[in-house]
C-alpha cells in the first residue's frame, strides 16, 4: 500500500508539472536569454554578452567605464574614473591582464604609435589636465590649463574630455566640459592654436565638444571628426582648424566617434523619446555610419531611416544600455561598449554575427 501511494503521488506531481509547463509555454512564452539576442541592422548585427568584462568589484572597483582602445598586441585598454583603477587591461576573452592608476578622475583615453612604441593620452576634466603615459603608467608629459600660457582668460574653464593625435604627432585636446574649444599642441606639448568655442547657433562652434578623432579614411586628406553632443552632430574640421561640414544625428547625444576601416562608430550616451526631444537618461545605444557618413545600424536603437535624404529621429529600441560612452572595435569587428552611470557595470561585448 505504501509503494502504491508513493506511485500515485509521484504520478500526480509529474502530471501537474506537465500541465504547468504547458500552461507556461502557451500563456507566458519565455524570452530568449540576453546572450541569444541579436541587435543591430543590415550587415552590422551583434550578439550581446553583458558579462564579458565582469571582474571582482572588490579587487578591481570602477565607477564609470569611460573609454577603451586596442593596442598593437590586441589587448583592450579601458579607462575608468575610479581613483584606484584609472586603467584596466583585458584580453579578448575578458581576462584581466593588468591595472594601474594615476589617481585621476580619468575620462578620455587615446592611444598613439610613435615609431613602434605606443603611448596613452588620458584626460581628467575634474582636475583640468592631460597626461601622456607609457602603457604601464609612466607619465611622459602633461598639458595643463591654457591660462598658464595666456591662451585662456583666468576665468575660463578648462575641463578636457578627449584627445586625438595627428599624423605629425600634433595633439588635439577637446575641452568638452569647459570652454568648448579644440586646442592644438605640437608633439612636445607646445601650443599652436585653438578653434571652435561655445555657441549653439554658429555652425563652426560647439555645445559640449565631447570628443575629437583623427579620420584617415581618405589617406591623402586626413581630417578631424569632433562631437558636438548637445547639437546631435559630428563636425569635420581640417587639421588646422577650418570647419568643413557636419552630420546631423537626430535623437543621438553622442560621445566621441571611432573610425575603423570605412566606418564610424559612436556610443549614444543620452537619447530622446518621440514626445520629448530633450536629453534624457538611460536611453543609450550605439550608432554606426558608413564611408559616406550615413547611419546604417543602431545596435540597441531603432533602424535608421532616411526620408528625402534626411535622417529621421533615432531612438532606443531595447533597454540593453543605459549610457553608451565609447565603442572599441577588435580585429574580428566585435564591439566593446563602455558605459557611464550604468550601475558600475563593466564593458559589454557585442559579438558580430
Amino acid at each position: 500500500m505504501t509503494n502504491r501511494r508513493k506511485f500515485i503521488q509521484q504520478s500526480g506531481s509529474l502530471a501537474m508539472a506537465g500541465i504547468t509547463s504547458k500552461f507556461a509555454f502557451n500563456i507566458l512564452p519565455s524570452r530568449p536569454k540576453l546572450s541569444e539576442e541579436i541587435i543591430g541592422h543590415g550587415d552590422f548585427r551583434y550578439r550581446v554578452y553583458k558579462e564579458w568584462g565582469n571582474l571582482d568589484p572588490h579587487k578591481y572597483p570602477i565607477n564609470d567605464c569611460h573609454e577603451m582602445v586596442r593596442d598593437k598586441k590586441g589587448r583592450l585598454i579601458m579607462c575608468t574614473n575610479h581613483k584606484a583603477n584609472n586603467i584596466i587591461i583585458y584580453d579578448k576573452s575578458g581576462k584581466i591582464l593588468n591595472h594601474w592608476t594615476l589617481d585621476y578622475s580619468t575620462h578620455g583615453l587615446s592611444i598613439h604609435n610613435e615609431g613602434g612604441e605606443e603611448f596613452l593620452y588620458l584626460t581628467d576634466p575634474n582636475a583640468g589636465k592631460v597626461a601622456k603615459t607609457t602603457l604601464d603608467g609612466k607619465v611622459i608629459m602633461k598639458i595643463n590649463h591654457p591660462k598658464e600660457i595666456g591662451e585662456y582668460e583666468a576665468t575660463q574653464s578648462f575641463r578636457p574630455t578627449e584627445t586625438a593625435i595627428g599624423p605629425n604627432g600634433d595633439i588635439y585636446v577637446a575641452d568638452g566640459y569647459g570652454s568648448q574649444f579644440i586646442l592644438q599642441y605640437n608633439s612636445k606639448g607646445e601650443f599652436i592654436r585653438k578653434f571652435g568655442g561655445d555657441s549653439f547657433l554658429q555652425i563652426n562652434k560647439f555645445k559640449q565638444a565631447h570628443g575629437v578623432t583623427l579620420d584617415t579614411r581618405d589617406p591623402k586628406n586626413p581630417t578631424l571628426l569632433c562631437s558636438a553632443r548637445i547639437k546631435n552632430t559630428i563636425k569635420r574640421f581640417s587639421l588646422d582648424g577650418e570647419f568643413l561640414e557636419d552630420y546631423y544625428l537626430p535623437g543621438a547625444f553622442i560621445s566621441r566617434v571611432v573610425v575603423d576601416d570605412d566606418n564610424v562608430y559612436s556610443g549614444v550616451c543620452f537619447g530622446m523619446t518621440e514626445d520629448n526631444f530633450n536629453m534624457q537618461r538611460n536611453l543609450g545605444f550605439v550608432t554606426i555610419l558608413d564611408k559616406n557618413n550615413k547611419v546604417i545600424s543602431n545596435p540597441g536603437g531603432t533602424k535608421p531611416k532616411y526620408k528625402n535624404g534626411n535622417l529621421r529621429l533615432m531612438l532606443q529600441d531595447r533597454p540593453i544600455f543605459k549610457h553608451c560612452h565609447d565603442v572599441c572595435i577588435d580585429e574580428d569587428k566585435n564591439l566593446y561598449v563602455c558605459q557611464w552611470q550604468a550601475d558600475k557595470t563593466y564593458p559589454v561585448k557585442l559579438a558580430r554575427v
